[in-house]
């Protein structure tokens, strides 16, 4: 049985630059099981670098990894094809990206449709990645089928580090 090592601990270093570099990526599975593990580990790395749970930031980052997996399982799915999910802090940034193998499927914002009974429930993923980010975008993917869908929170998104 293997076993995980130990997610190091750093310490934030000041308000500058609140994060060291820190990277996380990882494959899961298209299924809505799948989204669900990407934003359960988004928020444990998230704890780990310094951004504790139940923080604005921490709530924010979650949600538009929780977004992202969720489409990328709803409009990217290709049967037994995975997602990818980054993570990426730097600076005062946080970096989220979601790879799918659809790329003729183009993420767009559209307004949800008013009529939530019998299938009018979606929609308004993007539309809160957009209001939560400072920049959102997508691009296909270089090396192969499908596209990347990414999401920047600076400082301005950033909660004030605890003292």
């Amino acid at each position: 049985m293997t076993s995980n090592p130990p997610i190091p601990m750093r310490p934030i270093r000041t308000a500058q630059s609140r994060f060291p570099w820190h990277h996380f990526s990882m494959r899961f599975s298209s299924t809505p099981r799948g989204a669900r593990l990407a934003r359960r580990l988004a928020g444990e790395r998230l704890d780990a670098w310094g951004v504790p749970y139940g923080s604005d930031t921490h709530d924010t980052v979650t949600l538009i990894v929780a977004e992202l997996s969720a489409n990328a399982v709803s409009h990217g799915l290709v049967p037994g094809r995975d997602f990818r999910l980054r993570l990426s802090a730097e600076g005062t940034t946080l970096r989220v990206e979601v790879t799918d193998t659809r790329g003729e499927k183009v993420p767009a914002l559209v307004e949800p449709s008013d009529n939530l009974d019998g299938g009018g429930e979606g929609g308004r993923g993007l539309l809160l990645v957009a209001a939560l980010a400072d920049r959102w975008g997508w691009y296909p993917c270089a090396d192969g089928p499908g596209k990347t869908v990414w999401a920047v929170c600076s400082a301005s998104v950033l909660a004030a580090p605890s003292p």
